[in-house]
């Protein structure tokens, strides 16, 4: 029978009806079986992380997922719909950090390391429940009894199977590789978890006096400062010409001798303030290395 129309719309209300109405005749499950013989299409669930509620972009990622699984469903496909969810890693661990008050990794071997795992473990089921039940708020028809959990051990064992597959074709190989790496975490970093800003450093000229010339530098610069720390030595160019350059001021009260690239050695007499230089010798960089 057709209904007047209502002469005020309460979407929430709405909502909330058609739930119940969804979850009283079962009707998610009554679609799979009517589409359960039809064409395969695999739908594979990029996980969230469980590290608290959904938020905009969450809804919105799943909405839409949701939205080509229904359009498949009404094309007759017999839909694989499991969702997923990420429950461990780094982002997890900082989060638990924070809530026992950890600050490094002496500190969770304090705690215990078992014990900081089993936190670990129950934060994240908890709030992958919990996103369970705001991801059907929404409305999203997935196979939300039967979602793969990165920290099950099937889903582990699945992982060093197909890894076992990959070394019998011979697919793996042993090589080296740089990492970012979290000094205060002392962990690997996955690119996704690195942040970018725009940093304002200075670059700076540094003098090395050298060992067995009393009197003159190595002059060098750099923009990474804060690398001098594990500086071990100074590179030159075997091709280029380089010079001993004394600068001094008008007065001949004060003088310095460095060795600079040659075509750079009025430039550096200007932005350090000399009046007057003078080239004592020309040396190539190949005749520089060893120097101490």
């Amino acid at each position: 029978m057709i209904k007047q129309v209502q002469s005020t719309y309460n979407p929430a209300e709405l909502e909330k009806k058609i739930r119940e109405n969804w979850v009283r005749d079962n009707t998610y499950k009554k679609v799979k079986e009517l589409r359960s013989g039809g064409p395969d299409f695999y739908f594979v669930d990029g996980p969230p992380y469980t590290t608290g509620s959904i938020h905009l972009g969450t809804a919105w990622n799943k909405s839409l997922k949701d939205t080509i699984i229904r359009f498949k469903r009404m094309q007759k496909f017999n839909v694989r719909d499991q969702p997923g969810y990420d429950m461990h890693g780094l982002p997890i661990e900082v989060r638990v950090e924070r809530t026992i008050g950890v600050k490094s990794k002496k500190e969770i071997e304090d705690y215990g390391i078992d014990k900081f795992v089993s936190t670990c473990k129950n934060f994240a089921i908890d709030f992958q429940k919990r996103m369970t039940e705001q991801f059907k708020e929404l409305g999203v028809w997935m196979d939300w009894e039967n979602p793969y959990l990165t920290i099950a051990p099937e889903y582990v064992e699945a992982a060093w199977w197909t890894l076992k597959r990959a070394y019998d074709k011979g697919l793996l190989m042993s090589a080296n590789r740089v990492l970012s790496w979290c000094p205060r975490c002392e962990t690997a970093l996955a690119e996704a978890e690195i942040e970018y800003w725009d940093e304002s450093d200075p670059s700076i000229y540094v003098k090395f006096p050298l060992r067995d010339e009393e009197g003159t530098s190595l002059l060098i610069w750099t923009t990474t400062p804060w690398t001098l720390l594990a500086n071990m030595a100074v590179a030159v160019h075997p091709d280029f010409t380089y010079a001993k350059v004394r600068f001094s001021k008008s007065d001949g009260e004060e003088k310095e001798t460095v060795i600079v690239l040659e075509d750079l050695a009025e430039e550096i007499g200007a932005l350090a303030n000399w009046d007057e230089y003078e080239v004592v010798e020309q040396i190539e960089g190949d005749d520089l290395v060893g120097l101490e």
